[in-house]
């Protein structure tokens, strides 16, 4: 299983487009948009599960318009820490 970062993704878009998204290119098993705590509005960013596919998905989708809006694709990094 690898897990992808998806960045600047439309403030209007859903987990389900995002994972119809990334199905074309393999097995995702979760699809999640990071929203504010206080507002509850889309930060612009999520992160996609894969089964397989990943690296096709991360190559071909990086750079993509996406509702408007060019994606930034790569791997997820573990999260740093908080201090």
């Amino acid at each position: 299983m690898k897990t992808i970062y998806v960045g600047n993704i439309n403030y209007d878009a859903n987990a389900e487009e995002l994972k119809e998204l990334f199905s074309q290119y393999g097995e995702v098993l979760s699809a999640k948009i990071i929203n504010d705590r206080e507002t509850g509005r889309s930060k612009g960013f999520g992160f996609i599960e894969m089964e397989s596919g990943a690296e096709t998905a991360i190559e071909e989708l990086d750079g993509k318009e996406f509702l408007g809006r060019r994606l930034r694709v790569n791997e997820a990094r573990p999260r740093e820490p908080r201090s």
